[in-house]
């Protein structure tokens, strides 16, 4: 047992850690930005398909088709912000297209119908991935290489937390049902979210990519200066051949990256769906898991990710999420034909697996990402970075529905083998990147 001595200096510690923390500008804003803005986004996320068909009257299709065109567009705008980042401001963006996100949302409050509700979530999914995309290059530029995993982890923990903190003020239109509460709600969702781009204002210039040098083409007797032409063909050969397209190692990573993503589709989609289907747990436990899961996040992410900006590390820890995915998808198997509360402590071991399995591939995927990336097109690639994590997230019902939920035992065995593959390439790609490198 600790003693209050010990404890209270373990308390001043966390203090002093967060205090370090928020004194750094560019993680102060971000954190801040982080907070107010994902409040929203737990109101909207818990409100949003009930809204669709209880209060305008989608069909479930139409509902998915919403939310499928929603994603489609999102992996294309991921690209396109880490595009823009390198060619124009990325706080500027950031703040931007953020703060669109956030008015589109308040406006589902207005929709009425199949068409406005396509459009709406349409244009906000599309801007929100472009702002999201943007701050990720924000992060590459922003911190030094030890200190960018460290900051993507502490944003995501603010980010579980405000979702979760969200999701508790969600629960007042669903407790009233009524179209009034849940549009007055949803407005201030997306008010919220309109908000969370403020503090980005705060960033400064450094957070950029840097200016292009120019030169004029034209002597000042205005005839052609071939010199000028001639070098600046060659810094468009330069930039195009920094384009994450032509890293195959890079494009490589992104796409075992997604494919792990993946695991997320497992929480959200194939878990609840296993439990009332295939179990006799009661229903209420998803909610249990849900919550166990962000608890997790919160303690363990930020501690969990120190050291994975080392290639090694970063490799390492994957490969351990890979085994941690590929046993919690077996324990979820075993959970079929218990009595009901066997079932439930085999599901909660699956879920904390799962958990730990998802705070240390997001350490080394965020490592990785960022340590493989050419620094000077940082926002292409964190671009098509997130752009394979959107594939991901679109493929995930299909892949999840296909395996674990078609075919039962096998299929989750099928599923977990290929988590377990998935980290096993990117753990090789952080051992030959690390060996390429001394």
């Amino acid at each position: 047992m600790s003693s209050p001595a010990s404890e209270t200096a373990e308390k001043r510690g966390l203090l002093a850690r967060i205090a370090a923390d928020l004194s750094d500008p560019v993680l102060s804003a971000l954190v801040t930005a982080t907070a107010v803005s994902r409040i929203g986004r737990g109101v909207f996320l818990t409100v949003t398909v009930l809204f669709f068909t209880q209060i305008i009257g989608l069909s479930a299709v139409e509902a998915a088709v919403v939310l499928a065109v929603s994603s489609g567009l999102g992996v294309v705008a991921s690209f396109l912000g880490g595009w823009l980042a390198d060619r124009w401001s990325a706080r500027r963006l950031s703040f931007v297209f953020e703060a669109l996100g956030g008015v589109l949302l308040a406006a589902y409050a207005f929709a009425g119908d199949f068409v406005s509700a396509l459009i709406l979530a349409s244009l906000s999914g599309f801007f929100d991935s472009i702002g999201h995309s943007a701050r990720s290059a924000v992060i590459a530029r922003g911190f030094a290489p030890e200190r960018r995993v460290h900051a993507r982890a502490v944003l995501r923990t603010v980010t579980n937390l405000s979702i979760a903190l969200g999701s508790g003020i969600a629960a007042i239109p669903l407790a009233l049902g009524t179209g009034e509460a849940y549009r007055v709600v949803i407005m201030i969702a997306g008010v919220l979210c309109a908000l969370g781009s403020l503090p980005l204002l705060r960033l400064t210039a450094a957070v950029d990519a840097p200016q292009r040098k120019t030169q004029p083409l034209r002597t000042e007797t205005g005839s052609i200066d071939s010199d000028a032409v001639a070098a600046a063909a060659a810094e468009r050969s330069e930039w195009r051949r920094r384009s994450p397209w032509r890293d195959p190692r890079y494009l490589l990573l992104s796409a075992l990256s997604a494919i792990f993503g993946m695991q997320f589709g497992v929480a959200e989609l194939g878990v609840p769906l296993w439990i009332t289907r295939d179990t006799n747990a009661p229903t209420v436990l998803v909610s249990v898991l849900l919550i166990t899961n962000t608890v997790l996040v919160v303690l363990f992410q930020v501690r969990a990710s120190r050291g994975t900006h080392d290639l090694r590390v970063a490799g390492r820890v994957t490969m351990f999420a890979g085994w941690l995915m590929a046993a919690a998808c077996v324990i979820y198997a075993l959970a079929a034909g218990l009595p009901a509360w066997v079932a439930i402590v085999v599901l909660l071991i699956g879920m904390v697996a799962h958990t730990f399995a998802e705070i240390l591939s997001q350490a080394g995927a965020w490592g990785l990402s960022f340590e493989l990336a050419d620094p000077v097109r940082a926002g292409a690639y964190q671009g098509v970075f997130g752009m394979g994590f959107s594939l991901g997230s679109l493929a995930a019902p299909i892949v999840v529905n296909a395996t674990a939920i078609a075919f039962g035992f096998p299929g989750w065995a099928v599923l977990g083998g290929i988590f377990l593959a998935a980290a096993a390439g990117i753990w090789v790609i952080a051992r030959r990147a690390a060996t390429a490198s001394e």
